[in-house]
C-alpha cells in the first residue's frame, strides 16, 4: 500500500525522466494520482529522433523495471576507453609508460554491461506508449496531457496550480522539461564553458563492437559511442570563441577525425552531417522550491565529457518516488529528497566542471597533469573500479 495514497502528482515534460518518473510513481503509489503533461502532441512520432544518448547500468535497470527497456534497439557498452592525444607527460618519459589511457570493462566489474547506447526517439517510445497503456487502463486515476504547454506553475497552500490552459490543482509538481544549455534560463550555478559540440554519427571501418571510446585534445574531449552495423554517435567538442570545424566541409571534417581518436579506434569511414551545440554548467541549488521539484536537464545542464546528464536525472526520478512510497508527510519527503540527492548531484557537477574547465586551462603542463592522473587511475585498480561504479549507479 502507498506511504501516499491521496497523492496528486503533476510531471511536466515527457521527455525520457518525466516519462520514467511517471510510469515509476504509477507502479510505486499505486492509488496515487499522476498527470502527464507536454506540449507534444500525443500522436507525434518521435521513434525517429536520432539524437544518441549513453545510458548507464543503473538506468537500464530502471527502464526495465518499469517495462520500458528496448533491448533489441540498444547497443550495451563492454569497454570504456579513455585516451589523450599526445604530447604528454607519461608518454614522453622515454616512452616506458606509453600512452596514458584508461580502459573500463564490464568483465572485470563482473557487470553483464557498463551501460548501453540508444537513440532518444528508441528510449522514449517505448516509455511513451507504455505510459499510454497504463493511462488506458487505469483513466480515472492516471491522465495525460499532451499538445498543450504548461504556462505556469503557481504555489498554493500545501500544493500547485498547473496551468495547461486550464489550471488544477497538485500536490506536487515535478518539472523534467529541461531542454539545452543555450535556451534555458541561467540558474543559481552557472558557467558557459564557450565549447562547442558537434554532434553527428560515424561509421567505422573496423569497429569493435561494444566500446566507447573518449579522447581528451587540447580543444576538449571526442567521443564515439558504439551504435549497431559499425556506426558511432559523436561528440566532438571544440573552443567555440575560435572554432575549427565550423568551416569545414564534411570531408575535411572527416579528414581532421582521423587524426583525432586513438590509433585502435582505426579509419573512420564517414561522417553524418553535424549538428551544434553551446555547452555551459546551468544547475540548481536546491532541487525543491515548495511543492514543486526540478529533475533532470530541469534541474541541472551538464557538460557532455563524462555522458552522465540523463543517468543523474533518472537517478533523481528514483529516489523522489521511492522517497515517496516510504512516507505520507510530503515537506518531510522533499527535505529528505534533498539531503538524499545532494552528495550525487554535486559530485557529478564537481567533476564533469572540473574536467570542462581544465580544457581551457592556458597552465603549461596541464595535458601532462592530466595524463599523469590517467596513467595512476589504470595503474590503481580498486580506484578505477571505485569510479567504474560510480558511473554505473551513482553515489549510493
Amino acid at each position: 500500500m502507498s506511504a501516499n495514497p491521496t497523492l496528486s502528482l503533476a510531471v511536466v515534460g515527457a521527455g525520457p525522466v518525466g516519462l520514467t518518473l511517471a510510469l515509476h510513481a504509477a507502479r510505486a503509489l499505486p492509488q496515487a494520482r499522476v498527470t502527464v503533461f507536454d506540449a507534444r502532441p500525443a500522436e507525434k512520432d518521435v521513434s525517429g529522433d536520432p539524437r544518441t544518448l549513453a545510458l548507464s547500468l543503473g538506468s537500464v535497470q530502471l527502464l526495465q523495471r518499469v517495462g520500458a527497456w528496448n533491448a533489441d534497439a540498444a547497443q550495451r557498452i563492454l569497454e570504456v576507453h579513455v585516451s589523450q592525444q599526445p604530447p604528454s607527460l607519461p608518454a614522453m618519459l622515454g616512452g616506458w609508460l606509453g600512452e596514458p589511457e584508461v580502459r573500463i570493462r564490464a568483465i572485470d566489474e563482473a557487470v553483464p554491461m557498463l551501460g548501453a547506447v540508444m537513440s532518444y526517439g528508441a528510449i522514449v517510445a517505448p516509455l511513451q506508449a507504455a505510459w499510454m497503456a497504463a493511462a488506458q487502463a487505469e483513466p480515472g486515476r492516471l491522465g495525460t496531457r499532451f499538445g498543450t504547454p504548461v504556462t505556469a506553475i503557481k504555489p498554493m497552500a500545501s500544493g500547485v496550480e498547473v496551468d495547461a490552459g486550464i489550471a488544477e490543482r497538485f500536490d506536487l509538481a515535478v518539472v523534467a522539461e529541461g531542454g539545452v544549455f543555450s535556451d534555458q534560463v541561467r540558474k543559481a550555478v552557472s558557467h558557459d564553458y564557450h565549447q562547442t559540440a558537434w554532434v553527428g554519427t560515424a561509421t567505422l571501418a573496423s569497429a569493435r563492437p561494444g566500446v566507447a571510446y573518449e579522447r581528451f585534445t587540447r580543444q576538449g574531449p571526442a567521443a564515439l559511442l558504439p551504435l549497431k552495423d559499425g556506426r558511432a554517435g559523436l561528440v566532438w567538442c571544440v573552443n567555440s570563441d575560435d572554432d575549427p570545424v565550423a568551416e569545414l566541409s564534411d570531408i575535411q571534417r572527416l579528414a581532421v577525425l582521423n587524426t583525432v581518436f586513438h590509433p585502435e579506434v582505426g579509419p573512420l569511414a564517414a561522417l553524418s552531417p553535424l549538428k551544434r551545440f553551446p555547452l555551459g554548467l546551468n544547475a540548481e541549488r536546491s532541487l525543491t522550491e515548495g511543492r514543486t521539484v526540478r529533475i533532470g536537464n530541469a534541474a541541472q545542464t551538464l557538460h557532455p565529457v563524462a555522458g552522465q546528464g540523463l543517468n543523474l536525472g533518472l537517478r533523481d526520478a528514483f529516489e523522489l518516488v521511492r522517497a515517496l512510497s516510504r512516507s505520507s508527510d510530503l515537506d518531510a519527503v522533499l527535505r529528505r529528497l534533498e539531503w538524499k540527492r545532494g552528495p550525487d548531484r554535486w559530485a557529478m557537477i564537481a567533476a564533469t566542471d572540473f574536467l570542462a574547465r581544465s580544457f581551457t586551462w592556458q597552465l603549461p603542463g596541464a595535458g601532462a597533469a592530466r595524463g599523469l592522473g590517467m596513467a595512476a587511475l589504470q595503474a590503481l585498480r580498486p580506484v578505477k573500479s571505485a569510479l567504474a561504479r560510480q558511473m554505473m549507479f551513482g553515489s549510493r
